[in-house]
């Protein structure tokens, strides 16, 4: 029922993205969608990472089978389109499998083996419906929010040393060969978040079921969130707003050379066609996440999400995407959501309660001052910039902390097994 009910709002949204995308002369996320049966995909990579995803409830053999018939099936589009000249791409054969197994799952299963096959399925159509409504998502910010407030965060950003300003001169000082690794990570970051959400879900076809809390449910309650925050505080980036990239509409080309000056910040006009996607930074977000269900796992698997997590902030901040600010409120953002499912796996006790309210409250707190004290943060940045890390850092603490009590607390007890009778011996 609980799946049933996620499918149908799931189901909901994506039609009310695509009548709003449709009224913008644009195709939605399930026309897009759709087109990817047949048409070259937009990113094969998160089609095969979404069918690795729903090949967990499998077994081994029918894991080959489905890479297989996968691979087959794209060899075939790819010869297809080579002779006609069509644009080259695979992914169509994960998505024609992965949809296969949503038939097989209703024809020829019965019982649980039905219910998990189609959480399998659920799971994979999730991710590939979340970068569609990502999209779409982005599209709604350019069009609906004509004025951004960048000037803002811009001077708040002041407090923290120009982060972004900083990292920009560090990528281009790297030259070529660190900016196309730094944009590999922030373009690939699904493949981490599969690497790592198939080590937490490799127990599923032997145990016949999903763990309580794992990383693809953070990851789409953050892609779930995150917009609606852009819709309020719509923000372009420092390579827009005060780089060569804004065009006209930036206010000077000043990024990363020169700082940003510090004046009376107002809400600035923009284009109709640069997502307004910054406040907070979902990347790091997903890389935040990324790091934290990480820490369970192996040492490679761990070093994989530390090098990610640092390689998304150097991306993020070191191209111009976003402000420091963005990066502390994408932070505490994820801190407060994870905390948030991972209370409502081990059940709502008062510290997990406690830490939400208070992570959503410094989460607040930080647009707040962002929008409304960037200028006292810019002119008292030895006050105000310490203050904004301790608060991100003080919802670490208590993410940290609460998750050692839950651990304590589900730990199993061995209870001392009781004395037995000693029984005389024979005669």
């Amino acid at each position: 029922m609980l799946w049933a009910a996620v499918g149908t709002v799931a189901l909901g949204f994506l039609i009310a993205l695509e009548i709003a995308a449709r009224g913008y002369g644009e195709p939605g996320p399930i026309t897009a969608q759709a087109r990817e049966v047949i048409f070259a995909p937009a990113s094969g990579t998160v089609l095969y990472a979404s069918m690795m995803l729903m090949l967990v409830v499998l077994t081994w053999r029918q894991r080959f089978l489905a890479v297989g018939a996968a691979i087959a099936i794209d060899l075939v589009f790819w010869l297809v389109r080579w002779a006609v000249g069509a644009e080259m791409m695979y992914g169509n054969g994960a998505l024609w499998v992965t949809l296969a197994c949503a038939v097989i799952a209703v024809t020829r299963r019965t019982g649980r083996e039905r219910v998990l096959l189609l959480q399998g399925v659920g799971l994979a159509l999730l991710l590939v419906a979340g970068r569609k409504t990502g999209y779409t998502w982005l599209l709604i910010t350019s069009k609906t929010r004509p004025m951004v407030l960048d000037q803002y965060v811009a001077t708040a950003d002041h407090a923290l040393g120009n982060p972004s300003w900083v990292a920009g001169r560090i990528v281009e000082a790297t030259g070529t060969v660190g900016a196309h690794v730094l944009d590999w990570v922030y373009v690939q970051l699904a493949v981490a978040a599969v690497i790592v959400a198939l080590y937490q879900l490799r127990n599923v076809a032997v145990e016949r079921r999903f763990p309580g809390h794992h990383l693809v449910r953070t990851f789409l309650v953050i892609g779930l969130l995150g917009p609606g925050i852009y819709m309020v505080f719509p923000v372009v980036g420092p390579i827009f707003a005060y780089g060569a990239d804004g065009g006209h509409w930036a206010l000077a080309d000043l990024w990363p050379n020169t700082p940003s000056p510090v004046g009376t910040p107002q809400p600035m006009p923009f284009d109709g066609v640069t997502p307004r996607n910054c406040m907070p930074s979902l990347h790091t977000a997903w890389a935040t996440a990324i790091f934290l269900h990480s820490r369970r796992g192996p040492r490679a698997l761990r070093y994989l999400g530390t090098f990610w997590l640092v390689s998304t902030l150097g991306a993020t901040l070191g191209f111009g995407y976003h402000y420091g600010a963005d990066i502390v409120a994408g932070v505490v953002f994820t801190l407060t959501i994870d905390a948030a499912m991972r209370s409502l796996d081990r059940g709502w006790d008062r510290a997990g309660v406690q830490l939400v309210c208070y992570g959503a409250a410094v989460f607040v707190g930080l647009l707040v001052a962002y929008r409304y004290l960037s200028q006292e943060m810019a002119a008292h940045p030895w006050v105000f910039g310490p203050l904004v890390l301790l608060a991100m850092a003080s919802v670490a603490y208590g993410y940290v902390r609460t998750g050692r009590r839950g651990e304590q607390g589900t730990g199993a007890v061995r209870l001392p097994e009781p004395r037995r009778k000693r029984q005389p011996e024979p005669v």
